[in-house]
């Protein structure tokens, strides 16, 4: 009887109007605090609430019309607040009457039970309002060749891949298209963020994070470039050291992450092998901090563009190519002929044998072990090949001071694969 009358009175429907207020609450204390808004905290929470109400009133009566109105009812008053009284500055405010629209839009979804997705988009919004400088900035540090960068990647992702077939082809059933292209989105997803970002911070978080976006963009990049300023300036040699080693490190964690993406269930296996590989590396990478004293100026990688179709096609060609081979060879002489295929594929390039090992682990053609085992191989080879390049670029100084945690990377990933 209580519960009949409760929901009589409508009372059932207060989690929502609250959930509403809150929603309207958060962003209009973003633009209670832009002077130049003329909506703040108690106008975005009275249409957010204004949002829930009319869609009660159209769900009850029937009425979707009434959606429409209340819409255009708050566009109206808010476009009229800033034709009746511009700001002093002349902004449009076009960003508040967004929001403003937003809010309303997020109260209709409250009322129809998205809660949570409100929720998250009002958070969502408030974030965006909020760090406006920070996002005006980023954009003005970008170059034309970054936002370029931005658009191939999104032709890679949103145009290409979607016209591919999901369908397996040739020997083995090993090529498809569609699969092998999303290994092409990943990779390029995660070199164009290090590009980015490494683009934004330039040289102001020193070597350490210099090292890190270099190696999440191109770790023999980075390394020809450091092996080469340290020839040139004796004050750069030890600081040059210190960045190879940091982006030879981030490879192992771009791998784990990889691989966690592609196929979660070889983690168990591979994050031991690499994460001792990553133990020993950070044990000499900072004994090698401790000893630096000057860091000189530091040059910035000179990366190509990662999501250029050209490099696009060109890795998916070896993606494939890879994952032929490996699956030809270890159908034909086992496990030592796809480890052979890792080892030279690793001297260029240990992402393609990485993508490989792991699409043939999912298509139940590689045990777990020989998997982690192709990809451990595949990265010491590069290692070793990043090793020899900055010897023959640096110099022996250089070559002793990268020779002990080139060695203690090694060792560790070694003494991974043993334990497995």
């Amino acid at each position: 009887m209580e519960s009949a009358l409760l929901q009589s009175n409508g009372i059932e429907a207060l989690p929502q109007f609250l959930t509403s207020l809150a929603i309207g609450l958060l962003i209009g204390l973003e633009r209670e605090r832009n002077p130049s808004a003329k909506a703040g905290l108690r106008t975005f929470a009275l249409v957010a609430v204004f949002g829930t109400l009319i869609a009660l009133l159209a769900d009850k009566s029937a009425t979707p019309w009434l959606l429409i109105a209340g819409l255009l009812a708050v566009a109206a008053m808010i476009v009229a607040a800033y034709i009746n009284n511009p700001t002093e500055n002349n902004d449009p405010g076009t960003t508040t009457v967004t929001a403003l629209l937003i809010c309303y839009a997020l109260g209709v979804l409250v009322w129809f039970g998205y809660s949570k997705l409100a929720v998250m988009l009002s958070i969502a919004t408030t974030t965006l309002l909020y760090f406006k400088p920070e996002l005006q900035g980023m954009t003005q540090r970008l170059t034309r060749r970054d936002l370029v960068s931005i658009l191939q990647f999104s032709v890679l992702s949103f145009v290409i891949l979607p016209i591919l077939p999901d369908q397996n082809y040739g020997p083995y059933g090993a090529f498809n298209p569609y699969q092998a292209w999303m290994m092409v989105v990943l990779i390029s997803g995660l070199s164009l963020a290090g590009y980015v970002a490494l683009r934004w911070t330039g040289q102001r978080y020193g070597a350490p994070l210099l090292g890190f976006l270099g190696g999440l963009v191109s770790s023999t990049a980075t390394t020809m470039v450091y092996a080469k300023h340290s020839k040139l300036n004796d004050n750069m040699l030890r600081l040059s050291a210190v960045v190879i080693l940091i982006a030879s490190q981030v490879v192992m964690v771009r791998l784990m992450v990889v691989s966690g993406i592609v196929s979660s269930n070889i983690l168990k296996q591979l994050a031991p092998v690499m994460g001792l590989g990553l133990l020993f590396g950070i044990s000499a990478t900072l004994f090698n901090w401790k000893r630096l004293k000057n860091e000189g100026e530091l040059p910035m990688p000179e990366t190509s563009n990662p999501t250029e179709i050209h490099s696009a096609l060109t890795f998916g060609l070896l993606f494939v190519v890879v994952l032929f081979c490996a699956a030809w060879l270890s159908d034909v002489a086992g496990s030592g002929g796809l480890y052979i295929v890792a080892i030279v594929s690793g001297l260029t390039d240990v992402d393609a044998i990485t993508l490989s090992s792991l699409r043939l682990f999912n298509m139940d053609k590689l045990s777990s072990a020989q998997a982690v085992t192709s990809i451990s191989l595949a990265f010491l080879s590069n290692m070793m090949f990043k090793f020899g390049m900055a010897a023959s670029i640096g110099g022996l100084a250089l070559a002793k001071h990268l020779a002990v945690g080139f060695i203690a990377i090694a060792a560790g990933v070694t003494l991974g694969l043993l334990l497995l």
